[in-house]
């Protein structure tokens, strides 16, 4: 062991248990023997320990001291799983978060002019179409330096948390968040920071403040059509976070899981920080969720490391599902129809929002399928909801830290009218109090 820091103890001794030099069951030296032995303080060994038992590496029995467990096997998506909303015999569903099918672009023509298929003459190659390539750049918010094409959104982050992100490290994130980015980070076995928002984006002081604590290896953000609150990060709230993050070693992880169906311009930290942000692009929602692609791109030394460890995997992505995601970047048609859901999704946001307020209901938020609705009670919200048939996901597994109110969120994609109607019924879930339905 040669690490000084609770982090770098911490991650030594993580490597030791996984790699079999510390058996389970073994008794660990007490902090202050070991404090002595590599020359830091008890302090610093104590909180090592702490992260190690947060994430069941090791377990303490007070004057027993501490042992190895063992290393944790890989976690279900805990916060994930609990989107999950029963929906037998429920009218209506406001839970699932997905796009409506209807105004997914058409695949058909984009299969039909497929008049070659892509070839691989080594699985050394390039990841990305060329032609693809071309397009992805021509719209990317900065120059990156690399890019590459993989299985989706999810995907992507998982890639680069697993790239980037090591036990101890802390990580910065948007509370609320999308809960599988706060199930991956507990896969990663790092120490998550949630920062407030607002409809601007990440509070500028909230950073400060948490930077000021301790370093961090990452920050996490949705730039617009934020899952779930809804808000797009403005040009003038980026360049604050900017300078903040400029004299840090932070790397910035951008996911536009939106992408075009957002219908705020999008505002990047790559154009302030190109060397330290990766930014995901995801085209399920707006394309359709079995073409399975997202782009990467942004840093050359995380791109890279992505790259390389997928080569002891699935090494690319389908290059036939890039050639029909090239085509339909490309093709008027499918362009047109992306404009037209956009433009839908919009007025179905508007429209429940402004039937909510007439109620008294607030919606965080402007942009997106998604709306962060403030409620007296989650679980009492809930329950009188699905008593009126209509199922909506709780709003505890997007936090990373408490917020002050309850929550639940709506997903507005397939709600072409009746609003007024609508809002009349979720409003007085809202402000149903525990007492009311919590024996139910």
């Amino acid at each position: 062991m040669t690490a000084r820091s609770a982090e770098g103890i911490a991650r030594d001794v993580a490597r030791l248990v996984s790699d079999g030099g510390l058996a389970v069951g073994t008794q660990l030296p007490t902090v202050r023997e070991l404090g002595r032995v590599l020359g830091v303080s008890p302090t610093t060994v104590s909180a090592a320990w702490r992260q190690l038992q947060r994430h069941g590496v090791i377990e303490t029995g007070g004057r027993r001291g501490s042992t190895v467990r063992g290393m944790p096997g890989p976690a279900a998506p805990a916060r994930f799983s609990r989107l999950h909303q029963d929906t037998a015999g429920k009218a209506l569903d406001l839970s699932a978060g997905i796009p409506d099918p209807a105004l997914l672009p058409d695949l058909r023509p984009a299969l039909r002019k497929m008049g070659r298929q892509p070839e691989t003459s080594s699985y050394f190659e390039h990841p990305v179409l060329p032609e693809l390539e071309e397009l992805l750049r021509a719209d990317w918010p900065f120059e990156p330096e690399l890019m590459t094409v993989v299985d989706g959104a999810l995907d992507a982050m998982d890639r680069v948390f697993g790239a980037t992100l090591r036990i101890g490290h802390r990580v910065l994130v948007e509370n609320p968040t999308f809960p599988p980015i706060l199930d991956l980070l507990e896969q990663q076995g790092v120490e998550v920071v949630g920062l407030p928002v607002d409809d601007s984006g990440v509070s500028v002081a909230a950073l400060t403040e948490a930077l000021a604590a301790g370093p961090a290896a990452a920050l996490v953000v949705q730039p617009r059509a934020h899952n779930p609150h809804g808000h797009a990060m403005t040009a003038e709230r980026a360049g604050e976070l900017a300078g903040v993050l400029s004299d840090t070693g932070t790397l910035v992880i951008e996911d536009d899981h939106a992408g075009a169906l957002s219908t705020s311009p999008l505002v990047s930290l790559g154009s302030w920080l190109p060397d330290r942000t990766v930014h995901i692009r995801g085209y399920s929602k707006s394309h359709g969720p079995d073409l399975r692609l997202a782009a990467l791109g942004g840093a050359a030394v995380v791109v890279d490391q992505v790259v390389r460890r997928r080569l002891l995997g699935p090494a690319w992505s389908s290059r036939l599902l890039q050639l029909v995601l090239c085509h339909l970047l490309a093709d008027p048609a499918a362009t047109d129809a992306v404009r037209r859901a956009r433009e839908a999704y919009a007025h179905r946001r508007r429209g429940l929002t402004e039937a909510l307020a007439a109620q008294g209901v607030r919606v965080s938020g402007c942009d997106g399928i998604n709306m962060w609705v403030d409620v007296h009670d989650e679980k009492s919200a809930l329950v009188r909801l699905a008593v009126d048939q209509i199922t909506a996901a709780p709003g505890s597994p997007f936090l990373a830290a408490p917020l002050p109110a309850g929550h639940i969120r709506l997903t507005c994609a397939t709600i072409a009218d009746g609003y007024e109607e609508l809002a009349t019924r979720i409003a007085p879930a809202t402000r149903q109090h525990p007492t009311q339905y919590g024996a139910l």
